[in-house]
């Protein structure tokens, strides 16, 4: 029995490991966030697995039963839409029940949005922060107070109907002039990467909302 967590590509499907196609082709079966999408990654990799859905909805009511295969002596992987699972994807749950229960966990290195975005950034990347997606509502606030003070490069994840709202936030609570890259469409034909103040990169897409497509992530500069 054991899980396998499988990073799969954010966006290029070339950038899958040889690791990750052998692991993928030897489980019993493969956990996806969404099937329809794992499945064109499958299709492409020439892998033909039983694929079920774990996904944010279902994780709670979902893990026992995936306990229960595991127990049975199966060899799952989870994978997520892209990237590494649990990282700001589903996962974090299903990991700590194995742990709880005694099931062999591995995680194989791979593709996460956030790291390429980091480094391109041209922003110090040797002390960072993972804010993931911030509160839509509730808390929303008083995480971005939170991180008035913070000296590390800070790092979030976004999608493009809050991008703008995201920005003005950052500027009126980290100030206008901090520095910041949007990375969007990372590996992918049209990839982007915005740098400048947070005011600048704001009225681009203000001036240019056409332009907001795919995944988002957000990099500022911390407090000097």
């Amino acid at each position: 029995m054991k899980l396998y967590l499988v990073p799969t590509p954010i966006g290029n499907l070339d950038d899958i490991t040889l690791r990750a196609i052998k692991v993928l082709q030897s489980v019993d079966a493969i956990l996806a966030e969404d099937t329809r999408n794992s499945g064109v990654l499958l299709k492409h990799l020439g892998i033909n697995k039983p694929l079920y859905a774990h996904h944010a909805h279902n994780e709670h009511h979902g893990t026992q039963g995936i306990i229960k295969l595991l127990k049975e002596g199966k060899v799952l992987a989870l994978v997520s839409d892209a990237g590494t699972p649990a990282i700001s994807d589903p996962g974090f749950l299903l990991v700590r029940e194995c742990l709880k229960q005694g099931v062999e966990v591995e995680c194989l290195p791979g593709a996460t949005a956030f790291v390429p975005a980091l480094v391109n950034s041209g922003l110090p990347a040797d002390r960072f922060t993972f804010e993931g997606f911030l509160p839509h509502k509730k808390g929303r606030q008083t995480r971005l107070k939170n991180l008035v003070e913070e000296e590390r490069t800070i790092i979030f994840y976004e999608s493009p109907h809050r991008l703008l709202k995201t920005l003005e936030q950052l500027a009126e609570y980290l100030g206008s002039d901090r520095q910041a890259c949007v990375s969007r469409e990372l590996t992918k034909i049209f990839e982007e990467n915005r740098r400048g103040t947070l005011a600048e990169i704001l009225t681009h897409y203000q001036l240019n909302p056409n332009t907001i497509k795919g995944e988002i992530v957000i990099i500022v500069a911390g407090k000097d």
